[in-house]
């Protein structure tokens, strides 16, 4: 990724949550549960949540890895990786939850480390999807699965033209007044640049996952590509 993308979430790491809850119109968290869910984690996997930000989906996994599971957490915002750190002390027990600061094209993990992979509103992010793709499926174990969840361009001209509308009237204001307006004008173009579904399959696919399915959840406005080899 960028330095300036990784400036812009360094920025955004106090108000990240409740500008995804606005964002999301609060349906985040049915989304990221629903993503863990097709993760297919379960107790004692070692599981990676990439793109963690403040570590919604890495709790989530953690939960669902259990106290004999391993799960990591892996973010190149050192601000927004503190303040899953923080949000982790207030667990108890304590999930068995570890935390790195990197870049999500080059993993520093052994080859087939994995169980379950989880990435949430990062795959948008990353200057090459191909190879991020890539890494994802080096780390995973045969037979793992991962699931990626992310915002799209809906293909319905009705719902696409409800999203711009929702991005320039209530997001961008709600950023402008917790004074992250410019972090948040990113969002309009890495939509426009994202790959649809079927592009994200061919991807998957080309870079040697034998299964993959893409379901698109409100609207089209989101979606998660499920992977496993």
């Amino acid at each position: 990724m960028s330095n300036e993308i990784r400036n812009i979430f360094d920025r955004i790491a106090p108000v990240y949550d409740q500008l995804n809850d606005w964002l999301s119109l609060g349906q985040h968290r049915i989304w990221k549960e629903m993503t863990v869910k097709w993760s297919g984690a379960k107790p004692g996997d070692t599981c990676l949540d990439l793109c963690c930000g403040s570590g919604d989906l890495t709790f989530r996994l953690a939960r669902r890895a259990g106290m004999t599971g391993k799960v990591y957490g892996v973010d190149f915002s050192c601000n927004l990786l503190a303040t899953a750190k923080e949000r982790c002390q207030r667990y108890y027990p304590q999930p068995p939850i570890t935390w790195i600061e990197a870049d999500v094209l080059n993993l520093p993990f052994d080859d087939h480390q994995f169980d379950a992979i989880t990435m949430g509103y990062g795959l948008r992010n990353v200057k090459d999807i191909p190879r991020s793709l890539q890494e994802i499926y080096r780390v995973l174990k045969p037979g793992g699965k991962a699931a990626i969840l992310d915002f799209h361009r809906p293909s319905n001209e009705t719902f696409r033209a409800f999203q711009q509308w929702y991005l320039d009237n209530l997001v961008v204001p709600l950023a402008t007044n917790l004074g992250v307006k410019e972090e948040y004008a990113y969002i309009s173009p890495s939509l426009d640049r994202f790959p649809i579904g079927k592009e994200q399959l061919a991807i998957a696919q080309k870079v040697g996952f034998v299964n993959a399915t893409h379901y698109p959840i409100s609207n089209g406005m989101m979606g998660v590509l499920v992977i496993d080899n």
